[in-house]
């Protein structure tokens, strides 16, 4: 009597057969693909860190600039002075004068701020001046207001990116 198999049926493999399992080839193509795609989420991440420290100084830059500004308008167009890499005149109320006074025209920043790109906030009034402590750079002829980068010879500028 021959038997036949009904075709619901599944076969039955033979004891000890490796045809169900992945060979080593497969198992490496995954593990390949995997990877390329690791490399990628890095590479985004990354660069989202650096993004969002230009968004942050860049906004840092605004909020300083539209502050020295207001003082220069309250001020006859005098930018505020740097005495010891303190902004003394933006963070303190001053007469119209820019001399300090208990009561009177400011505080216009509450403080000088991080500057995100090296956590610093010392503000120098010359890029030669500037060291590893330096955050900020402000020329107090031309109002130029920049941040330093990691090495303090690099200036960052909103407009203009990187100035050197």
């Amino acid at each position: 009597m021959i038997h036949r198999r009904l075709p619901h049926m599944p076969r039955q493999r033979a004891a000890g057969s490796l045809r169900g399992a992945f060979t080593l080839i497969e198992l490496m193509v995954v593990i390949i693909i995997l990877g390329v795609i690791a490399s990628v989420f890095i590479a985004q991440f990354s660069t989202a860190e650096a993004d969002s420290q230009r968004s942050s100084v860049s906004s840092q830059l605004q909020s300083v600039r539209q502050q020295i500004l207001v003082y220069c308008a309250d001020h006859d167009d005098t930018y505020p002075d740097l005495v010891n890499q303190q902004w003394a005149q933006l963070t303190q109320a001053t007469d119209a004068g820019g001399n300090i006074q208990i009561t009177g025209l400011g505080p216009y920043l509450p403080k000088v701020p991080q500057n995100p790109l090296n956590n610093k906030t010392n503000v120098v009034g010359d890029i030669s001046n500037a060291d590893q402590n330096t955050g900020w750079v402000f020329d107090t002829t031309t109002g130029i207001f920049s941040a330093t980068n990691r090495t303090p010879t690099v200036l960052y500028d909103e407009t203009t990116q990187l100035l050197q």
